[in-house]
């Protein structure tokens, strides 16, 4: 028996397993002091009440015979994709419920997704990058090659021209670094796409944070119903991070290689997925009524708010950051040139707060940072102002 080798060319530990090893280990051997954590995105605030309602109401379904549900539709029920097209349509972008599947949340849409698709195609990743769209096809054995997002163009990587892709990923806002394309940028990649015969991966998991202009959805640029799979995540939307729930568009016009996309996919579901259960699936529907949209907007304003007590900091202190803006995260420069481990250890030791080294998403991380908004305002505006104390204690120190 053997194994599939492509793993041994994965990287040994995964980012965030190294920094919660990290952090364990700091807070072990100092309990007396209180770790703050700015690293994961993970949500704090509860679910909306109109989300648990519906919930509740869910599982009292599964009480009695007449409301019982068993195995759920693989690409989930006719009204939550209802729900979930109207929810496109309120910001001008038509998707058919019938192009739309329910999940289990964007990060099994991105590994999965390349089910689908040939181990002999190349990927293309901008750097820094999500890890799962590197590591997903790493295990499949596929080429991948690096558009580089770097401060020069904004952490906002454009194609070049002189390189040849099958399947592009795009993150937009961004995760690591919070920078959002205009429709503009995105219609360069479009174009790119379409003239490679390539398909764009696009992971929209942070529309709901957008402030200005910038495209809620790569569907609101044209050309894109014929190159591009959007996935999107009630994770950070609903905060649904614990509960487990995302949707998938795939255009039904959408082919490749004398294949429709959107049937490969519904196949595949069938095979290896079994659909999101009644309760859930009664819960996300909520989050696109009218009411359940203004509930979920009190706790995006309020991660929105810290993301900007942030950003705050860092003008007050001059540190170069993106994000902050359209994002839950803030991708910042280390201060005097520190390394991006090197910074996440001195802010430990000497602040007691957690974020993420950027060297961890890549090359182009190196030097880099993320913070998140997802902790606490009363934690947030603690860990503001140790990070400020610490990084002003290195220069003092630097100068002696």
């Amino acid at each position: 028996m053997k194994i599939n080798n492509c793993f041994d060319n994965l990287v040994p530990n995964y980012l965030f397993a190294d920094v919660a090893r990290k952090t364990n280990e700091f807070a072990a051997a100092n309990p007396d002091r209180e770790v703050i954590r700015l690293g994961i995105g993970d949500v704090t605030l509860p679910l909306a009440p109109i989300v648990v309602a519906a919930m509740k109401k869910g599982c009292e379904d599964l009480m009695y015979r007449e409301t019982f549900k068993g195995y759920p539709e693989y690409e989930g029920y006719d009204f939550v994709r209802e729900a979930i097209a109207g929810y496109y349509k309120s910001f001008g972008v038509t998707v058919g419920a019938d192009e739309i599947f329910v999940s289990d949340g964007a990060k099994s849409d991105c590994g999965n997704l390349p089910d689908i698709f040939s181990r002999d195609n190349t990927v293309l990743v901008t750097d820094p990058v999500y890890p799962v769209y590197v590591d997903a096809n790493i295990m499949a054995g596929r080429k991948i090659v690096y558009a580089s997002s770097n401060r020069e163009n904004g952490f906002l990587a454009m194609p070049d021209e002189n390189v040849k892709a099958d399947m592009i990923y795009l993150c937009s806002p961004n995760n690591p670094t919070g920078a959002a394309y205009s429709a503009e940028q995105l219609k360069i990649w479009v174009d790119y796409a379409l003239k490679n015969d390539a398909v764009i991966i696009y992971d929209a998991a942070y529309e709901a944070f957008i402030e200005d202009d910038s495209p809620r959805s790569v569907f609101a640029i044209d050309g894109a119903r014929q190159c591009a799979i959007e996935l999107c995540s009630l994770s950070k939307t609903a905060g649904f991070t614990g509960t487990r729930c995302g949707y998938t568009v795939i255009p039904k016009e959408l082919e490749r290689d004398g294949h429709n996309l959107h049937s490969l996919w519904y196949r595949r579901q069938a095979t290896k997925f079994n659909g999101v259960s009644w309760p859930v699936q009664c819960a996300a529907a909520e989050v696109f009524s009218k009411e359940g949209l203004r509930q979920i907007q009190t706790n995006l304003e309020y991660y929105k708010t810290n993301a900007k007590i942030i950003a705050g900091a860092l003008d007050e202190l001059g540190i170069f950051y993106t994000g902050g803006k359209n994002s839950p995260y803030i991708w910042l420069e280390c201060p005097n040139k520190m390394g991006s481990w090197e910074f996440f250890d001195y802010l430990l030791e000497k602040a007691a707060v957690v974020g993420t080294p950027g060297e961890g998403f890549g090359e182009n991380g190196k030097g880099y940072f993320r913070l998140t908004s997802f902790n606490s305002r009363e934690k947030t505006e603690e860990a503001v102002e140790r990070i400020k104390a610490a990084v002003r204690g290195w220069k003092l120190d630097a100068r002696c």
